[in-house]
């Protein structure tokens, strides 16, 4: 959805309801969404705040509010005003009439032309695209006509009596069509690949955006991911392959992340790249505690976690960015609020040995000691032993090698596949 914020900086106001006992929510609210529109390349020039009982269901402020929003905007001479809660199109159209045509997106709008800026993979664009064109379709007015310059010229023409916005509208349900098809094909090679991962102990970063996820994976897997402190600037998902020692291996998984008021759009959109949480073994829930609002960041994370139904016991909590922390109390604060959780800094490598020792531990707790009486020419079988296995003794028996090896469970499944055990 590029067409929000352009290349140039544009000047813009932001606009937040507070409701009543809500006020410090609004403020930690509206803070996030000028970071938003500064990751979209805004300037933020003002913040207009109205605390009132409702939203108005036309025009968002009460209608004084919006008068002085006008004038504002007018003295100002912003180019763009952003509102902290998704608009109705009712909503956004009225607005944009008695601001005199100024333009209006809401927190929706601005998210999605992030992800729009972020996505790299095949996947994330076609589900961005998806995301898009189903906020776009109750939103179609005349303005986008540039539908039918997208389409080609295929099936453009209309019906007897189809107006230009009939055929938009049209035009658009295809495109949604043809994307949720195209998401299902990639669905399925991504759960072809994720099932060649079944082999091996699967770790998952989830967490708030901007928490060091990124940052983390790095320092397990070595510099590959882009690290930079926007919103949202990872939004494809990336698995690595990474040996704790050489008895652990794991795939590391470094997911979208979260953010509130997310548009339901996306999160249906990105529920397939959400499967790597589903299916992990373990979760580190990465928590940027030198964030003031960290405790609210992790209500938001378990709000959206809640409908895979992961059972606690598969996470583990990783308190980050400890480095920026000036007390160290805070530090023993949060070991004593939240008993099993680790405090670290990804950015100078402190505190990982013990993550590390847990994450091994965890291995360990779904591996066991197997035995196998195997041919000494079964060169084939003897390698996979030693490469994903810890080999703990091995010695003959008559004629063949007995080896005693620890295996995860996965991986003992999948070699008592391969070989017939």
């Amino acid at each position: 959805m590029g067409y929000i914020i352009k290349k140039e900086p544009e000047r813009a106001i932001l606009c937040a309801v507070s409701l009543p006992g809500k006020v410090e929510h609004t403020d930690r609210s509206i803070e996030e969404l000028g970071r938003l529109a500064e990751t979209a390349g805004a300037v933020i020039v003002d913040t207009m705040v109205q605390v009132r009982d409702n939203i108005h269901p036309q025009y968002y402020f009460g209608t004084g509010k919006l008068n002085t929003l006008k004038m504002l905007a007018e003295e100002q001479d912003v180019d763009l005003i952003i509102f902290d809660d998704e608009l109705t199109p009712s909503q956004q159209k009225i607005i944009e009439q008695e601001l005199g045509g100024i333009k209006i997106i809401d927190r929706s709008a601005l998210i999605l032309d992030i992800f729009t800026m972020h996505a790299r993979t095949r996947e994330a664009k076609t589900q961005v695209m998806l995301a898009e064109a189903e906020y776009l379709l109750p939103r179609l007015t005349k303005q986008w006509t540039h539908l039918e310059r997208q389409a080609g010229g295929i099936g453009m023409r209309g019906g007897p009596g189809e107006t230009q916005i009939e055929i938009d509208r049209r035009l658009l349900r295809d495109r949604i069509k043809k994307l949720k098809l195209d998401l299902k094909k990639i669905s399925v090679q991504l759960d072809t690949k994720r099932k060649s991962r079944s082999k091996r102990f699967n770790v998952a970063l989830v967490g708030y955006t901007n928490a060091g996820k990124s940052t983390l994976m790095n320092h397990f897997a070595g510099p590959s991911v882009e690290v930079e402190n926007q919103l949202f600037k990872t939004l494809d998902t990336t698995v690595r392959r990474v040996q704790l020692d050489k008895a652990h291996t794991i795939y590391l998984s470094d997911t979208v992340g979260f953010i509130q008021k997310l548009p339901h759009q996306l999160v249906a959109s990105f529920r397939s790249t959400l499967k790597e949480v589903e299916t992990a073994d373990l979760l580190l829930k990465v928590i940027d505690i030198s964030d003031p609002n960290f405790k609210e960041h992790m209500l938001i994370i378990d709000e959206v976690l809640k409908e895979f139904n992961i059972p606690e016991k598969r996470f583990i909590t990783v308190f980050n960015k400890t480095d920026i922390l000036e007390s160290a109390e805070h530090i023993k604060f949060v070991k004593r609020t939240y008993p099993g959780s680790f405090c670290v800094s990804a950015e100078r490598g402190i505190g990982l040995d013990k993550l590390v020792e847990a994450i091994r531990d965890r291995i360990d707790a779904s591996s066991y000691v197997h035995h196998f009486y195997i041919e000494p020419q079964e060169g084939k079988l003897i390698a996979d032993l030693h490469k994903f296995g810890e080999i703990l003794e091995s010695r003959f028996v008559e004629d063949k090698i007995l080896f005693t090896v620890f295996l995860d469970a996965p991986m003992y499944d999948s070699l008592k596949k391969k070989y017939q055990l």
